[in-house]
């Protein structure tokens, strides 16, 4: 259906974001750009930007918790160094740039979650290892910067 066709009442377009998300997407995507705003429920569309906001934040702490746990490992289990590891760290740095590159802001929220998501990584990594939690620094032992920089294993 063309755009210049769209004929979609607010009620409908509200129910259709319980029924079918994705429709419900199209839907309002196609009464924005026929500028058919008294025909969009507002509500429903600022709370999936809201979301949108917090999906890249989620996505930016998996990752880092991900790469974390993996330089732990790489560090205090070197005996046990895998290509897997090692793909494992180089992947999700790539998803951090490609992120960073995107959304330039949410390297704030990287600095802002560092701390806190390395005492995440440090559980992650004695729970897979059977290290003691004590092994372990009660501080990362990288910066952010080190964890970011595609040349730096420890």
């Amino acid at each position: 259906m063309k755009a210049d066709q769209f004929n979609f009442s607010k009620n409908n377009n509200s129910n259709l974001y319980n029924q079918d998300y994705y429709l419900w997407l199209e839907n309002t995507v196609k009464l924005l750009l026929n500028e058919k705003f008294s025909e969009i429920n507002i509500n429903y569309l600022i709370e999936e930007l809201e979301d949108m906001g917090r999906s890249e934040k989620r996505e930016v702490s998996s990752n880092l918790r991900i790469l974390l746990m993996h330089l732990l490992k790489y560090k205090y289990q070197p005996k046990k160094r895998s290509n897997s590891w090692l793909f494992t760290i180089v992947e999700h740095r790539k998803r951090l740039k490609v992120l960073f590159k995107n959304s330039p802001s949410l390297k704030n929220y990287y600095y802002a979650v560092f701390s806190e998501t390395y005492q995440d990584a440090k559980d992650l990594a004695s729970a897979e290892t059977s290290l003691s939690i004590n092994n372990f620094p009660d501080s990362s032992p990288f910066t952010p910067e080190d964890v970011l920089n595609e040349n730096y294993l420890p």
